[in-house]
């Protein structure tokens, strides 16, 4: 199986079977994005030498423009796109095997999760998995610690507050924050 078939697959949100060839093909995958990850954790990197491990993990070019300050996590990479002017802190962990694309300008806070498969509710089928895809608009910041769930878009200039953790879509401009993210109040701006 090649990456494109894989990511034709993820982006259908099609099941990925346990011990199925898709299966497979994730963890062969994700062997390789944890030898980039390593590499990116072992020691200090220059800016430059953070992007450049980005780009091998994503296999897209990374804007100038990005920052992430490490450790970072991700167990797939390929199928990760970062905006311009992206902001990632610390400790942040990130499954992006179904599809996490992060807009312009955002801040993504230290210690965040983004995760987006989901396993099988019958024990039988646990192995099973269900992408959804993370979409975070320009100018969203996320506070730290905060997980967002598979499937969930966040609109344009939204604020999630810090230990939120966000099961549904969020509106442009909206505030939301607890367990589960509610709506707070918006931001009184357009983004």
């Amino acid at each position: 199986m090649e990456l494109a078939a894989f990511l034709d697959h993820v982006k259908r949100g099609a099941l990925i079977e346990g011990g199925s060839e898709h299966h497979a093909f994730m963890h062969r995958a994700a062997q390789e994005a944890l030898c980039v990850i390593a590499e990116l954790n072992a020691e200090y990197r220059e800016p430059e030498e953070v992007r450049a491990l980005l780009s091998r993990l994503t296999g897209r070019d990374v804007a100038e423009s990005v920052t992430v300050f490490p450790p970072f996590y991700s167990e797939f990479g390929k199928n990760l796109a970062l905006g311009e002017g992206v902001f990632i802190n610390q400790g942040c962990r990130f499954q992006d095997t179904g599809g996490i694309t992060i807009g312009d300008g955002t801040l993504i806070g230290h210690g965040s999760t983004l995760t987006t498969l989901n396993h099988a509710v019958d024990p039988r089928r646990r192995a099973d998995m269900t992408p959804a895809p993370v979409l975070i608009g320009r100018q969203v910041w996320l506070g730290a610690s905060v997980t967002v769930v598979p499937g969930v878009t966040i609109g344009d200039g939204a604020i999630v507050g810090a230990g939120a953790v966000v099961t549904k879509d969020v509106p442009a401009n909206a505030i939301v924050g607890g367990v589960p993210a509610r709506l707070i109040r918006t931001t009184g701006f357009d983004a």
